[in-house]
C-alpha cells in the first residue's frame, strides 16, 4: 500500500491529577474490574502528580522518528492517537482527513501478537475509521517487531549497562530476569491463529527474552510477569516479578537485572511496579538490584520504525532474528490472519 502519513497509536496516559480516574475507568471498562483496585491504581500515577510519562516519551518518539525520516528522505508526516486518553485516535484520524491524508502506515507501541498487544489495536483503527463516513483514510498497521534485530540490540546493551550499575563484586553472579505484561491465561489461549496453538504473545517473549540473553551472554535467565489487573479470581500469566524475586533470595541469589523487554518506554507501569516496588523489595531481601532501560529513548528505535515502513513500501524481505511466527499487518483493522487471537474465521478457512 503507498501511504502519504504514518500513525503512531499508543495507550495513552493522563496528564493531569484530575485526568487520572476517568483515564482508569476508559481502561478498564467492561472488564469487572473492582473500584477499590482502581482506587489503587490511581495512587500510582498520583504518586507521580497524576502524569503519567507515556504521552512524553512518544512525542519524543515521534521526534526521532521525523528526524529518522528527514535523513532516509521519507516524505511522511507522522500522527500522534491514543487508545485510552487525548489525544484519542478517533479524533487524529478525523484530523487526518482534514489534511488531506488518504491512507496511512499505523505504528503501534507494542511489538506483540495477542489481543491486547496486536489485536486491540485492530479494533482501535477499525472504530477510528468507522466514526467517519466513507472519506475516512485507509490505514495499515505494520506487522510485530518482537524479534527485530534493532530492537534487541537495543535491550542487549540496556543490560550490559545494567550490569555495569551493580556492585563489582556482584555483577558476574547477577540473575537476569525479563518481565512482560502479564495477561488472563484464558487470553494466552487464543493468543494466535489456531494452527500455531495459542499463546502467541507467551511464546513472542519469551523468544525475544532468548535472543537477548543470547546477545549479551546469559545462558540462564528467568522470564516472569507484572502489572496484572482485574478481577482476583481471575487466573493470570505468573509469576509476578516481586513473588519471583523472593523465590530468587531463598536460593541464594544476590543481585539481579531485570528487563522489562515487554516494554516500549519507560511509562508508568515500568517505573512503578519495577522501579519502586521491584527495587524495594529486593532491598529488603538484600539483593543488589538494576532495572535495564527501555528502547523508546535509544536512536536504534526510530530507526527501526524507519526500516519498518520502508520495508513495507518497498516490500522488501522482513529483518527478523527470531523463528517464532509475527503477524499482525493488515488493512483497516481486519484480522492479520484467519482466527488471529479469538478473531471469527471466515468460510472456507
Amino acid at each position: 500500500m503507498a501511504a502519504d502519513a504514518l500513525l503512531l497509536l499508543s495507550f495513552g496516559g493522563p496528564e493531569r491529577p484530575e485526568d487520572v480516574m476517568p483515564f482508569l475507568e476508559n481502561v478498564t471498562r467492561g472488564r469487572g474490574v473492582p473500584p477499590e483496585r482502581l482506587a489503587e491504581v490511581a495512587q500510582h500515577y498520583l504518586h507521580f502528580g497524576g502524569v503519567s510519562p507515556i504521552n512524553a516519551l512518544n512525542r519524543d518518539i515521534i521526534k526521532a522518528i521525523e528526524a529518522e525520516f528527514a535523513a532516509r528522505g521519507i516524505d511522511l508526516p507522522v500522527y500522534f492517537g491514543n487508545r485510552n486518553w487525548y489525544p484519542m485516535v478517533e479524533e487524529t484520524v478525523e484530523r487526518m482527513r482534514a489534511d488531506g491524508i488518504r491512507s496511512a502506515l499505523v505504528f503501534p507501541t507494542s511489538a506483540w501478537g495477542g489481543y491486547s498487544g496486536c489485536r486491540q489495536y485492530h479494533e482501535d483503527i477499525e472504530r477510528a475509521r468507522a466514526a467517519l463516513d466513507s472519506d475516512a483514510p485507509q490505514l495499515e498497521k505494520l506487522r510485530q517487531y518482537f524479534d527485530h534485530p534493532l530492537l534487541i540490540e537495543s535491550f542487549a546493551d540496556a543490560i550490559r549497562a545494567a550490569v555495569a550499575e551493580l556492585p563489582a563484586d556482584r555483577r558476574d553472579s547477577a540473575r537476569l530476569v525479563f518481565t512482560a505484561h502479564s495477561i488472563p491465561v484464558r487470553a494466552d489461549t487464543v493468543d494466535g491463529p489456531p494452527a500455531e496453538g495459542g499463546g502467541l504473545y507467551r511464546r513472542q517473549v519469551f523468544e525475544a527474552a532468548r535472543l537477548c540473553a543470547a546477545a549479551t551472554g546469559f545462558d540462564d535467565y528467568d522470564v516472569v510477569w507484572q502489572s496484572r489487573s482485574g478481577p482476583p479470581q481471575v487466573p493470570w500469566l505468573e509469576p509476578d516479578i516481586v513473588d519471583h524475586l523472593d523465590v530468587l533470595a531463598e536460593a541464594g541469589e544476590r543481585a539481579v537485572v531485570v528487563c522489562p523487554v515487554g516494554f516500549v518506554s519507560d511509562h508508568l507501569e515500568v517505573i512503578w511496579d519495577l522501579d519502586n516496588e521491584a527495587k524495594a523489595r529486593a532491598a529488603e531481601l538484600g539483593m543488589a538490584f538494576a532495572r535495564a532501560a527501555t528502547p523508546g529513548t535509544d536512536p536504534r528505535f526510530a530507526r527501526m520504525v524507519a526500516e519498518l515502513v520502508e520495508e513495507h513500501l518497498t516490500d522488501a524481505e522482513p529483518r527478523r532474528l527470531g523463528a517464532v511466527p509475527g503477524f499482525g499487518c493488515t488493512r483497516n483493522g481486519l484480522p492479520c490472519t484467519p482466527g488471529c487471537c479469538g478473531a471469527p474465521i471466515p468460510e472456507g478457512h
